[in-house]
């Protein structure tokens, strides 16, 4: 099972009052992993990145997760697992210029949250 795969399973679990449908799109490049519905009806998506033990502050975003998330920055979100830190940091789609150029290098303010429970208490109060 690749590491983004593991990734979902554990937000499946652990983020279990969020309705998640995963995305497996492969004719329209660039979109998100997951598509959530909070419990105050909010719809919002969630690409998944894991950065490898190897390069952990690379947090490697295709063109086309570039483009999906300029054109949409409210309620889009890029969720990083570092697997040579055990952190998650959750960014909101605004950030994706930075967070490409940076990585996890980008000051831990610029996120959402950090960690799973945060995650999930951030994305189900989302307005």
């Amino acid at each position: 099972m690749n590491p983004e795969t593991k990734l979902w399973h554990e937000v499946k679990k652990s983020l279990s009052k969020i309705s998640w449908t995963r995305l497996e799109n492969s004719s329209v490049l660039g979109t998100p992993d997951l598509l959530g519905y909070n419990n105050s009806g909010i719809f919002f998506t969630v690409e998944l990145k894991v950065t490898p033990v190897t390069s952990r502050y690379k947090v490697r975003l295709s063109a086309h997760q570039l483009a999906f998330h300029v054109r949409h920055p409210k309620h889009s979100f890029i969720l990083v697992k570092s697997l040579a830190q055990g952190t998650y940091h959750l960014f909101s789609g605004d950030k994706i210029l930075q967070l490409d150029a940076c990585g996890l290098r980008l000051d831990a303010s610029e996120a959402c949250c950090l960690g799973l429970d945060a995650c999930h208490e951030f994305l189900n109060k989302l307005q």
